[in-house]
């Protein structure tokens, strides 16, 4: 259920662009993402860090899409939003000698220092290039086409790249 949580704006943003447009959707984005974090809230859940930093800027670059009536700065977000990641795990790793893909996956898992170490940096590798593919379809294509790579593009290189990760760690977790 948490998963269709994580995904439902973006699946309603889809849906919505199709029926009434950007500035719409962009709303409704806007709208999904305070109001699952609102559930979680009231429901005394823990709202995940990443959560909040999507709000803010969700809340930030879909505002400006919606008040100043211009579609980049929706186009924007997902290359924003995956940078904002890839920095705070390089700012962890290296001047907080924190591995926060080590904190965000179950601590159960245990692996060598330098797997986790290669975790962040194909991770924060994975943000920055994603960015730039981000970025580079707005501009290049028309706004139908970078809505439809946003949800199916984006989503797919994500769940590829996750898979391809499970099986390097999975080489690496003992069978207790």
């Amino acid at each position: 259920m948490k998963i269709l949580f994580d995904f439902l704006p973006i699946i309603a943003f889809f849906i919505v662009f199709k029926w009434q447009g950007i500035y719409a959707a962009t709303a409704v984005a806007i709208f999904l993402t305070a109001a699952i974090i609102l559930l979680q809230v009231l429901r005394k859940q823990k709202v995940a860090p990443a959560m909040w930093i999507s709000l803010i800027i969700i809340v930030l670059f879909g505002g400006a899409t919606i008040l100043l009536h211009n579609e980049w700065f929706i186009k924007w977000k997902p290359t924003i939003l995956y940078w904002i990641f890839a920095t705070i795990l390089i700012i962890g790793e290296l001047f907080f000698n924190k591995n926060l893909i080590k904190k965000l996956v179950d601590t159960n898992i245990d692996l060598p220092d330098p797997v986790w170490k290669n975790l962040i940096w194909t991770w924060s590798s994975f943000f920055v290039i994603v960015g730039f593919i981000n970025i580079t379809v707005a501009y290049t294509f028309s706004t139908e086409t970078w809505v439809n790579f946003k949800l199916f593009g984006l989503l797919s290189l994500t769940l590829i790249f996750a898979v391809v990760q499970g099986f390097y760690i999975s080489k690496f977790v003992n069978d207790k």
